[in-house]
């Protein structure tokens, strides 16, 4: 029988993260979530996924030197992000576009570092463009993660938000085979190269049902705007028969381990500075809503996920809901590479079975006998 969505088919062995959602478990490259997303940095963290161990200090160094050296974008790509700021284009088509124009070395190594230096670069480029901003452009001595703040804000950042930023980078860079590293898998599996599987990844990644979660739980929060309307507004949408974003997950049938590292670097960031009113509100808001769906939907385990906190953190860093998903295609990428590089080392091609269920036995008529059908023409 086949598996709507493909669940439960096992479709690749890896090495780079292991999901369980039973157990409420992700382990990246053998770390435990949390021991890797409070402690790494995010060059450590790529570096760690791609070579299967975490660089000395000798070789965290050439890392980070090589990709700095690969910030800054080709002419061609400026010009098209220019262009599509200038239609108001959604920043994930604008990113799909720009990195479309990326590597095309035919080394996966070379197109490998290309591809992770300068996402950040295109998501705080378009994000400028449309903001009616000048381009800051990057700092070759800055770290990764506070790299993309600073061309996002034009503000060298402080430790805390770098630090409360690759939290969030860590934790999200892979999580098993979710939708887009599937895509990345499987264009990479036909031999095609890694800038074509990377955009694919990307494409996955703009559907609402597997990147667009985040902004509309923290819209969620806003709408509600006091800790004692909470109740009453969780109460309508749930009546109403609508989705609290933020609550629930696929695969994990309790809390999220996401979740519990990004709320811990939340907590720090909003101690530190911030909004620490906005912090408690949504800590209010969380609790009722689990108290809720507990009441309205008894044994269905919807526990917080990765989106609900996402959204606080990034909301703390200072973004804007339009580049949450663009933000976590800079994390994913580093991901993507990794699956990528992965599946071209031991590679056979992605040729899933499908179950046909459509009409058999049929006969020819001609043009002009043919009955209307009825359906409306595309």
């Amino acid at each position: 029988m086949a598996q709507g969505g493909l669940e439960g088919v096992v479709a690749a062995e890896t090495a780079l993260s292991l999901v369980e959602g039973e157990r409420g478990e992700l382990v990246i490259a053998g770390f435990p979530v949390a021991e890797l997303a409070l402690n790494a940095t995010f060059e450590e963290t790529a570096y760690l996924l791609w070579h299967g161990d975490l660089p000395d200090a000798a070789a965290l160094e050439q890392f980070r030197s090589d990709l700095a050296a690969r910030r800054n974008l080709p002419t061609i790509a400026f010009d098209v992000l220019a262009a599509a700021a200038a239609r108001r284009a959604d920043p994930m088509d604008a990113l799909r576009m720009a990195a479309g124009l990326l590597g095309g070395s035919a080394n996966d190594q070379e197109d490998a570092k290309t591809l992770f230096a300068t996402f950040p670069t295109i998501v705080a480029a378009y994000w400028r463009l449309i903001s009616g901003l000048d381009l800051v452009y990057p700092k070759a001595d800055l770290r990764h993660a506070a790299n993309y703040l600073y061309m996002i804000d034009g503000q060298v950042p402080s430790e805390e938000r770098v630090r409360a930023l690759e939290a969030y980078l860590n934790t999200v860079i892979d999580h098993g085979l979710n939708a887009s590293t599937f895509t990345a898998r499987v264009i990479t599996s036909t031999g095609s190269d890694l800038v074509s599987a990377i955009v694919g990844a990307v494409g996955a990644l703009k559907g609402p049902l597997h990147g667009g979660a985040p902004g509309p739980a923290l819209d969620m929060v806003f709408e509600i705007g006091e800790a004692s309307k909470a109740e009453a507004y969780l109460r309508r949408k749930i009546e109403a028969g609508e989705k609290l974003m933020g609550f629930g997950h696929r695969v994990y049938k309790v809390r999220d381990p996401r979740a519990d590292v990004l709320a811990a670097a939340a907590e720090r960031l909003f101690q530190r500075g911030g909004d620490r009113s906005m912090y408690e509100l949504a800590r209010s808001v969380e609790a009722v809503a689990l108290r809720l769906l507990e009441e309205y939907k008894p044994g269905r385990r919807l526990q917080t996920n990765v989106e609900f906190y996402t959204a606080l953190l990034l909301h703390g860093l200072g973004l804007q809901v339009p580049i949450f998903t663009p933000t976590f295609a800079v994390s994913r990428v580093g991901g993507w590479i990794a699956h990528s590089l992965e599946q071209r080392r031991a590679n056979r091609i992605i040729r899933p079975q499908s179950v046909y269920i459509g009409p058999r036995d049929r006969k020819w008529v001609l043009v002009e006998e043919r009955q209307p059908s009825g359906r409306a023409v595309v």
